[in-house]
């Protein structure tokens, strides 16, 4: 009997020791493959705005996937839109890659996206729309991005970006959204960007949409092809960048795609958001602009980017895992 208990012992301890390794083979395991992050590139190409670029990358895409350009405010950096905004959740989702550059380039109001000199203002001349350029082609030389789906967003000196690149370069940009920026050429130069000084931003600034138009024309001289689909957002209380401004930019865009100024449709799609709709002939929606009741200059907020994947066309491509539990805070 003895035996037998010590046989008992001894198989109830071996038992121990096997689930023990078992629990403990589980615990030091090595941990699985981390979830896409986001990546800096140092040596992206060309980079006369002496940029730095990151890019966030789903592991979840197509072969070809969709690039969106998401572009901070001044004083702001590219992982702080990344974190702040709400694009890579819905990259993660649709499956399209991100690209977040940081301006570095000073106008009297910490680093902002070079929208005033002479060089920005003109296709291929040079500052940051240039180096731009250069990461949109890494993103399709590394990632194969699709240069048949690339757009633009960003948040006050971003959104002004937004709208310079669709000027640009409107065989490359597909759409935009532009959050609190302003419209093509609206500053004279360096001088004129920082708020207290600048015509741009004071609320006196009134041109025709002829002449807004003109301001995008002239930025790639000759250009007769098709036009970005352009999307607008403002708040009405925004007291850095006047609420004034989002109809400038709807008469500029409007003007380039040839339509009416007055909307084919106006609707609240959410509480506070008031949309108008500038569709052409065929019933296709080219400019669109929202009206945010009460919002003061902190767009895009929960939704918003949604509402600009959207507009790209890019909520119904690619895969559609199932959402993170967790998601970035809505900017600021």
């Amino acid at each position: 009997m003895e035996v037998d208990v010590n046989r008992t012992t001894a198989a109830l301890a071996s038992l121990a020791a096997a689930l023990l390794f078992a629990v403990a083979g589980i615990v030091l395991a090595p941990p699985p493959a981390a979830a896409a992050s986001l990546v800096e590139v140092t040596n992206f190409g060309t980079n006369p705005g002496n940029m730095r670029m990151h890019i966030y990358a789903p592991d979840n895409r197509p072969a070809n996937p969709a690039i969106v350009v998401a572009m901070h405010g001044c004083s702001g950096s590219g992982p702080g839109f990344y974190s702040g905004s709400e694009f890579a959740r819905l990259a993660d989702q649709f499956g399209f890659l991100v690209i977040y550059p940081t301006a570095t380039q000073q106008a009297g109001f910490g680093n902002c996206f070079d929208v005033w000199s002479a060089a920005a203002k003109r296709r291929d001349g040079g500052s940051d729309p240039v180096s731009i350029m250069s990461m949109v082609n890494y993103a399709q030389r590394q990632y194969a991005g699709d240069l048949n789906r690339v757009f633009a967003t960003g948040s006050s000196s971003g959104g002004m970006m937004t709208q310079a690149l669709m000027a640009l370069y409107p065989d490359v940009y597909k759409a935009g959204a532009a959050f609190m920026g302003v419209p093509v050429n609206c500053f004279a130069n360096a001088a004129d960007f920082p708020p207290t000084n600048s015509q741009c931003v004071n609320g006196r600034m009134d041109r025709t949409p002829q002449q807004w138009g003109d301001a995008v024309r002239q930025a790639y001289p000759g250009y007769s092809g098709p036009r970005p689909r352009v999307q607008l957002w403002h708040g009405t209380a925004d007291n850095l960048i006047p609420f004034q401004l989002l109809q400038e930019s709807v008469e500029q865009w409007t003007n380039v795609a040839g339509l009416s100024q007055t909307p084919t449709s106006t609707d609240t799609p959410q509480a506070n958001w008031n949309r108008r709709r500038f569709a052409d002939s065929t019933g296709a929606v080219r400019v669109e602009a929202y009206s945010i009741q009460g919002a003061g200059h902190s767009l895009p907020s929960s939704g918003m980017a949604r509402a600009a994947i959207d507009f790209f066309g890019l909520s119904t491509a690619g895969p559609t895992p199932p959402p993170p539990t967790t998601s970035p805070p809505p900017s600021t």
